[in-house]
C-alpha cells in the first residue's frame, strides 16, 4: 500500500532522523557507487530512486538548485596542459594594457570614458579561451564564433597588441575614431570591419543572437548547405545583463532544440553598474534553477583551488552551510575589505570554522580565491562544457568585479564608474601583477609589451597557430558567389494582374515562392515568419519546402490531409520562430551575417506585422546594421489604415520612418507588384553580386486590388524613390503617394477632374527616405562647393519642370512625408495618420485620419486657393460636398 507524505511529514523524516544507521548506510552505499563506478553511475541511480519515490506516492519537491559550490569536484577535473606560469604572465600584461588604455584616454579627457572593473573581472575567463578553446576558422575548419562581453572590450584590444595585431598607436586612439585608425568603444564590426564580429554591448543582444546564431546553424548543417558539425558559439554574458528580457528569450528553445555547440560563460562578478546584482540574495544559484529548468547542462565555477582543502576538511558540512547562508552582498563586502573581515565576519559566526582557519594569516584569507580567477578551474569547466552533448551548456563563474584594481575598485559600487588610476594605485596594481615597469615610469601607466621572441609572446603566438589563428577576426565579403535568381520569379509581378485583385502581401508570397523554386538560388533563400504564416497567405510553403525542425515531424498533423499541411522537416526551409519578434529577428541576423560568419552567403527574408517591427526589436535592427547585415525585412499589414478592424496596438504609422533612421537600411513602400519585385531584384543585386552592406525593409499590405504592368521606362523612379504615374506638364496639381494610399491618391485626381476640371499628375512615392538622402547629399556637396555648379536633388529634378502646388499623403505620420520638404521647390502639404489606430474598416480609417480621396481634394483645392488658382468658396464647396465636419476634433487628440 502506498503511503502519501505530505512536505511537513518529509521534513520530518529528513532532519530528525529516526533510523541514523538505516540512514549511514544508504549513504555508505552511495559513497561506495561514487568510488566506484563514478559520478554518473551515482546521479544515474539518485534520479531513479526519485522517480520511483514519486511514482509511489511520495511527494519529494522539485529543486532545481545544487549546493554552493563547484559542480566538477577536484578529483574530476580535467588539468590544464598549458605552461600555467607563462600563462599567468601573459594574462597580467593584458590585464595592465587593458587598464593603461582606459587610464591613458582619460588623462586626455574624461569625455573619452571607457570601463576597467569588466575585462578586470573576465580576464582569466577570456585567457583560457584564447590560450586552449577559442578556433579561429581555417581552409577546413569553420571556425568557433566568440560573442564578447561588450564592456570589456579594451582586454580584447589589449591582448590584440600583444598579437601583433595592433599598434600603441591604436591604443592610444582608444575611442578617439574621427581621424581614423582609432578603436571603437565597444564591438562595433561597422567600425572595425576586420576585427568585431557581433556588436554586443547592448545588454541582452549577445545572448540572444548567440542562442540563434547557433540553431541557424544547425539548420544550415541539417539542409546539407555547410557542414557546422564541431564548430562552438561561445557567448559571454554579465549576470547583471541576464536580467534583460532578451539574455533569457531564447534559453528555453535552446535547451529545447539541444543546441550543444553552445557554451554561455556568466561572468557572475555579483555586481551591476550601481550595485549588487543579488544583494539580499544569490544571483548563481537563481541562474542555475533558471538554466537547469530550460534544459541547460550547468557547470557551477564558485571556488578557486584555495578553497579545496578548506573543503575537504569541511566532512560535517559547516562550511557548505556558511557559503549557503550568505548573500551577494556581503560576498561583495569581503571583497572590498580585508582578511581580517573575513576571518571575523565568515569565518567567525562558527567556532569550528575559525579553527578550520586558525593556521592562516589574514593575508592567506584574503588570497582564498573564487572560481573565474582560478585558470584550472575555468580550463576544467571549458573542457567539460565542450566535451558535453546532447544540451547546452552554461558556466557560471564567481568573479571580482574591478579584480586587482585594490582600494580603487575591487569588489566596490563604484567599480564600473572607475577610468582613472592614480599613482599609488598603479603601483598595487604593477606589484600584484609583477608588470616589469620601472618606478620612473609608473605615473604614465605605459603600455608593456615582451620582446618578440620572449618565452610569453612565442608562447602566445605558439597556442593561436595551434588554434587556427588570431581572434576576433571578421570576414568582409564572401569568397563563394551565388548563381543570380532566373527572372521568371518576377515576371508575374512584373506584368501586373491582369485584373486579378490581389495585395502586395500576395505578390510578395508570389515572387518568394518563385525564388524558392529557382534550381540554383533558391535553395539559398532562406523564409522566416514569427508565427503568422497562414496570415500572410504563405501556408503553402509548409508543403513545399517544409518548416524545418531538427528532429523532423514526430507526430500526424491534424491538418495532414489538407493541401497545405503543417509539415516540419529535418531539411525544412521555413524557419518559423513561434510568437517571438525577438527570436526570428535574432534568426534572420544569423543569415543575414551567414556571408560573413560563415562564408556562405544566403538571402533571408522576414515576414511579420510591421507594427511589431522597430518599434518591439530596435535595438536589433540597429545592431543588424552594425553587422553589416544583408537581407530583406518584410513589415506585413503596413500603414495605419489597411490593416482595418484589428485596432490600436495592430495598426502601424511609424514603423517606417523609424527603419528610415537605421543609415544602412533601405526603406520602400511599393503600392503594386511591379514596384515590389523591382525593388526585390536590384537588392538582390546590391547585396548579393556588389557586396554592399545594406539591408532592406519592404512593407506590404493585405489589401486587395488590380496590378497594372510596369510602365515603361520607371525602373530608375521606382529605386531613386518617385516616378509619375499619370498627369503631364500641363497639371495644376502635383499629387504624391505610396502604399495602398496612392490609390486613394489615384482617385483624388480623377476626382479633381471630374468634380472641379482640375488637372492633377500623379506620383508614385516609393522611398522618402531615399529621396530624403539623395537631398541630403546634394546638399552637402553644395555646401562644400560654393563655386560648383550645385547639384539638384532627384526629388527636385523630377518637381521643378511641374507647375503647382504639391500634396502628398501616406499611411504613415506626417513626418515621414515631411522628409522632402526642403527638396520640393514649390508649396508643400503631407497628410498622414498621426495619432492612434483603431478599429473599422478601411474607408472609415482614412476619413478618419483625413488621408482619404476627399481629404486629398480639399487639400488640393486649399493649396490652388492660397496661391489664386481656385476661388476659396470652391474649397468650402468640396468640403459640403464630401461631408466633411470642419469642427471634428484632430485625429491625432482624440
Amino acid at each position: 500500500m502506498t503511503q502519501n507524505l505530505d512536505l511537513r511529514e518529509l521534513a520530518g523524516t529528513l532532519f530528525q532522523d529516526p533510523d541514523p544507521e538505516e540512514t549511514r548506510e544508504w549513504i555508505e552505499a552511495l559513497e561506495a557507487v561514487i568510488r566506484v563506478q563514478g559520478a554518473s553511475r551515482a546521479h544515474y541511480l539518485i534520479e531513479r530512486l526519485i522517480d520511483k519515490a514519486r511514482r509511489s506516492g511520495v511527494n519529494i519537491p522539485f529543486s532545481a538548485t545544487t549546493a554552493y559550490i563547484n559542480t566538477i569536484p577536484p578529483h574530476l577535473e580535467k588539468r590544464c596542459p598549458g605552461d600555467m606560469a607563462i600563462e599567468r604572465r601573459i594574462r597580467s600584461y593584458v590585464r595592465w594594457n587593458a587598464m593603461a588604455m582606459v587610464v591613458q584616454a582619460n588623462r586626455k579627457s574624461t569625455e573619452y570614458g571607457g570601463h576597467i572593473a569588466t575585462f578586470a573581472s573576465a580576464a582569466t575567463l577570456y585567457e583560457v579561451g584564447f590560450n586552449h578553446f577559442f578556433r579561429a576558422p581555417t581552409p577546413e575548419f569553420g571556425g568557433d564564433l566568440v560573442y564578447f562581453q561588450g564592456h570589456a572590450a579594451p582586454g580584447i584590444y589589449a591582448r590584440a597588441f600583444l598579437e601583433g595585431r595592433l599598434t600603441e598607436e591604436h591604443l592610444h586612439r582608444f575611442r578617439a575614431e574621427v581621424a581614423g585608425r582609432g578603436l571603437s568603444s565597444y564591438p562595433h564590426p561597422w567600425l572595425m570591419p576586420d576585427f568585431w564580429q557581433f556588436p554586443t554591448v547592448s545588454m541582452g543582444l549577445g545572448p540572444l543572437m548567440a542562442i540563434y546564431q547557433a540553431r541557424f546553424m544547425r539548420y544550415l548543417h541539417d539542409r546539407g548547405l555547410l557542414d557546422t558539425s564541431g564548430r562552438k558559439v561561445w557567448c559571454f554574458v554579465g549576470d547583471g545583463e541576464m536580467d534583460e528580457p532578451e539574455s533569457i528569450g531564447g534559453l528555453a528553445l535552446a535547451g529545447r532544440e539541444r543546441l550543444d555547440n553552445l557554451i554561455f560563460v556568466v561572468n557572475c562578478n555579483l555586481q551591476r553598474l550601481d550595485g549588487p546584482v543579488r544583494g539580499d540574495g544569490k544571483i548563481i544559484q537563481e541562474l542555475e534553477g533558471l538554466f537547469r529548468g530550460a534544459g541547460w547542462n550547468v557547470i557551477k565555477v564558485i571556488w578557486g583551488s584555495r578553497w579545496d582543502p578548506l573543503l575537504a576538511q569541511d566532512t560535517k558540512g559547516l562550511l557548505k552551510k556558511r557559503m549557503e547562508e550568505v548573500v551577494d552582498g556581503e560576498y561583495q563586502t569581503y571583497k572590498a575589505k580585508d582578511g581580517a573581515y573575513v576571518r571575523k565576519h565568515f569565518f567567525g559566526k562558527y567556532p569550528e570554522l575559525l579553527e578550520m582557519v586558525a593556521h592562516m594569516s589574514d593575508e592567506e584569507i584574503f588570497r582564498l580565491n573564487r572560481g573565474g580567477h582560478d585558470p584550472q578551474k575555468i580550463y576544467a569547466a571549458y573542457a567539460a562544457a565542450v566535451e558535453h552533448t546532447g544540451q547546452p551548456t552554461v558556466i557560471l563563474a564567481k568573479t571580482i568585479k574591478g579584480y586587482g584594481l585594490g582600494e580603487a575598485g575591487e569588489g566596490r559600487m563604484t567599480a564600473h564608474q572607475q577610468k582613472k588610476l592614480e599613482e599609488n594605485a598603479l603601483r598595487q596594481f604593477r606589484d600584484r601583477f609583477d608588470i616589469p615597469i620601472p618606478d620612473a615610469k609608473l605615473a604614465e601607466a605605459p603600455f608593456y609589451k615582451p620582446p618578440p621572441n620572449s618565452p610569453e609572446i612565442e608562447y602566445l603566438h605558439e597556442r593561436r597557430r595551434a588554434l587556427g589563428g588570431y581572434l576576433p577576426q571578421r570576414r568582409r565579403q564572401s569568397s563563394r558567389r551565388l548563381p543570380p535568381p532566373q527572372s521568371q520569379a518576377f515576371d508575374f509581378a512584373l506584368k501586373g494582374s491582369d485584373g486579378r485583385e490581389m495585395s502586395t502581401t500576395m505578390m510578395f508570397v508570389r515572387i518568394l515562392t518563385g525564388l524558392l523554386r529557382d534550381s540554383k538560388f533558391g535553395k539559398h533563400v532562406v523564409p522566416i515568419v514569427p508565427d503568422e504564416a497562414r496570415t500572410f497567405g504563405m501556408e503553402g510553403l509548409f508543403r513545399q519546402c517544409g518548416i524545418y525542425s531538427h528532429v523532423g515531424q514526430l507526430y500526424e498533423p491534424e491538418d495532414a490531409g489538407e493541401i497545405a499541411y503543417y509539415r516540419e522537416d529535418q531539411k525544412g526551409q521555413l524557419l518559423e520562430e513561434g510568437i517571438t519578434e525577438a527570436g526570428a529577428m535574432a534568426e534572420w541576423i544569423a543569415a543575414a551575417t551567414s556571408y560573413s560568419n560563415h562564408d556562405l552567403p544566403v538571402v533571408p527574408f522576414y515576414i511579420y506585422y510591421s507594427m511589431f517591427g522597430y518599434q518591439r526589436v530596435g535595438d536589433l535592427c540597429w545592431a543588424a546594421g552594425d553587422m553589416q547585415a544583408r537581407g530583406f525585412l518584410v513589415g506585413g499589414t503596413a500603414g495605419r489604415t489597411t490593416l482595418a478592424g484589428e485596432g490600436l496596438q495592430h495598426q502601424d504609422g511609424h514603423n517606417l520612418l523609424f527603419f528610415s533612421a537605421v543609415p544602412n537600411c533601405v526603406t520602400y513602400d511599393p503600392c503594386f507588384g511591379y514596384e515590389l519585385a523591382v525593388i526585390i531584384r536590384d537588392g538582390l543585386h546590391r547585396m548579393l553580386e556588389n557586396g554592399e552592406n545594406v539591408y532592406y525593409y519592404l512593407t506590404v499590405m493585405n489589401e486587395n486590388y488590380p496590378h497594372p504592368p510596369l510602365p515603361e521606362g520607371a525602373e530608375e523612379g521606382i529605386l531613386k524613390g518617385m516616378y509619375r504615374l499619370s498627369g503631364d506638364a500641363d497639371a495644376q496639381v502635383q499629387l504624391l503617394g505610396s502604399g495602398t494610399i496612392l490609390r486613394e491618391v489615384i482617385a483624388a485626381a480623377e476626382l479633381l477632374e471630374k468634380d472641379f476640371g482640375i488637372a492633377a499628375a500623379v506620383w508614385s512615392v516609393t522611398s522618402f527616405a531615399n529621396l530624403h538622402r539623395d537631398g541630403m547629399l546634394c546638399e552637402r556637396w553644395n555646401l562644400l562647393h560654393p563655386d560648383a555648379e550645385p547639384k539638384k536633388p532627384y526629388a527636385t529634378a523630377c518637381l521643378e519642370p511641374t507647375q503647382g502646388p504639391v500634396v502628398a499623403a501616406t499611411d504613415y505620420i506626417r513626418a515621414h512625408a515631411e522628409q522632402i520638404r526642403r527638396l520640393v521647390p514649390r508649396a508643400y502639404y503631407a497628410l498622414g495618420t498621426d495619432g492612434f489606430g483603431r478599429s473599422d474598416v478601411r474607408k472609415a480609417l482614412r476619413r478618419f485620419f483625413e488621408v482619404d480621396r476627399h481629404a486629398i481634394v480639399v487639400t488640393a483645392l486649399k493649396a490652388l486657393a492660397d496661391e489664386g488658382k481656385v476661388e476659396p468658396a470652391q474649397v468650402k464647396e468640396a468640403i459640403a460636398k464630401y461631408g466633411i465636419d470642419p469642427d471634428k476634433p484632430a485625429p491625432w487628440t482624440v
